[in-house]
């Protein structure tokens, strides 16, 4: 590794790509692991912690990194896909040793632990070189002063501590997609997992439960107080809401819908009336619905929202009022692409595709795939007897409904690539 830099900080190493000696990317870095020996000797780095296809964690040895460069890793290209269990030895530096409280000996001056330095030893091994301690706040400075001590400068890093911080995991947490934070989360010790939960806000965290397998949404759940529960629930998108709350026992889905806003529990409780695996139990209630005397300007400024997923945002459906589901008429959808090519000025109304047919509620999944299939289409509207709007099934919604739960797994063994052993 002689052209790898003489000290790397572990915030910087988070989120960076891993590259075999080909130069194809392999995974990404989630964390290092460490094994902490003594307040006074340098813990050794046993590896990083890397996220590969279909976010399985698996371990990467130190000793198959070949290079640490600027904004990314290489390795021999010759890992062991096992997914990563951490031993009782091991300690991982992003979940368990920021927001760690210590003390620097030399001064007295306490704080916590915002990130760490690893650095090769002569003996080629790497090893924790140093640690940076940000000290609380005083008076009206927002952050308090930083300082960086050698690893046997500060007393409190080998201290078990049931109330640790979460400040600087939830910095880190809150610069990831929501698919890898909810893959962070997943990872950490329970006792962290409850403070990062405790600490990210109702918003952030509905973004991450959507990313998670519905027993981990339930376990989170079950980590939160009925109010923040039911506050969360409001912030998912409703079909999620409801998929969730299908989980939980009848007398704790009741508690927490009564707890809800009316119109977030209304909505919730509509879907969940539909029978499962159906277009109205897995469609969207909140698609991009406009009235006929929308112009072009106005979709478009609708359709940019960056909350909107791509399928989402390809369709906007125009309805008579009320334009909340379930609206009035359907009128029909335009195609973002049309959009693009009418003066903005045009009104909606009149860059409709009428012909297209609907989805009904009651339609199976079969039923769905074919007619997203057949049309060519990444969305589709859900319209009820009485030709109102219910709801948008996309293809993200149907894909999530057609695949085994264990399809992140199926998907990883299908694309392992040649060196990438899984003995």
């Amino acid at each position: 590794m002689s052209t790898a830099p003489s000290r790397v900080y572990a915030a910087r190493l988070v989120g960076l790509p891993i590259f075999d000696p080909q130069g194809d990317q392999v995974g990404k870095v989630r964390d290092l692991v460490v094994a902490v020996r003594s307040e006074s000797s340098q813990p050794r780095v046993l590896g990083m912690v890397a996220e590969v296809f279909g976010r399985r964690r698996i371990f990467v040895p130190m000793t198959r990194v070949t290079n640490i460069d600027a904004g990314q890793v290489y390795t021999t290209g010759l890992l062991n896909m096992r997914r990563f269990e951490q031993r009782s030895t091991e300690t991982l530096v992003v979940g368990q040793l920021f927001d760690k409280a210590v003390t620097i000996t030399a001064t007295g001056v306490t704080g916590t632990v915002y990130d760490v330095a690893i650095e090769q030893a002569r003996n080629r091994d790497w090893v924790v070189s140093r640690i940076a301690v940000q000290e609380p706040s005083k008076g009206l400075r927002r952050r308090g002063q930083t300082h960086v001590v050698e690893w046997g400068e500060a007393t409190g890093l080998t201290r078990r501590e049931p109330a640790q911080g979460a400040t600087r995991l939830l910095h880190a947490i809150n610069e990831l997609r929501p698919a890898d934070a909810a893959t962070v989360i997943h990872d950490l010790p329970v006792e962290r997992r409850a403070a990062v939960v405790a600490a990210l806000s109702d918003e952030r965290l509905a973004d991450i439960l959507e990313e998670l397998p519905e027993d981990e949404q339930v376990e989170i759940l079950n980590l939160l107080e009925g109010e923040r529960a039911a506050d969360v629930l409001e912030e998912m998108d409703p079909d999620d809401a409801a998929d969730l709350i299908r989980e939980l026992p009848p007398e704790t889905a009741a508690s927490l819908l009564a707890l809800m806003e009316p119109d977030d529990a209304e909505d919730v409780k509509r879907l969940m009336s539909y029978v499962e695996n159906t277009a109205g139990a897995m469609m969207t209630s909140e698609p991009v619905i406009l009235g006929p005397d929308a112009t072009i300007a106005d979709a478009l400024a609708h359709v940019r929202n960056p909350d909107l997923t791509p399928a989402i945002a390809a369709l906007v459906y125009v309805c008579r009022p009320p334009l909340e589901t379930p609206t009035g008429r359907f009128l029909g959808v335009s195609h973002i692409q049309r959009l693009l090519r009418e003066p903005p000025s045009t009104l909606v109304a009149g860059a409709l595709d009428e012909s297209l047919e609907h989805l009904r509620p009651e339609a199976t999944l079969d039923e769905v795939a074919a007619h997203l299939a057949a049309y060519n289409l990444v969305a589709a509207p859900v319209v009820d007897e009485d030709g109102r709007l219910l709801g948008a099934v996309s293809v993200d919604d149907l894909l999530d409904h057609m695949l085994p739960d264990n399809w992140r797994d199926r998907a990883l063994s299908r694309n392992v690539k040649s060196g990438v052993t899984d003995g």
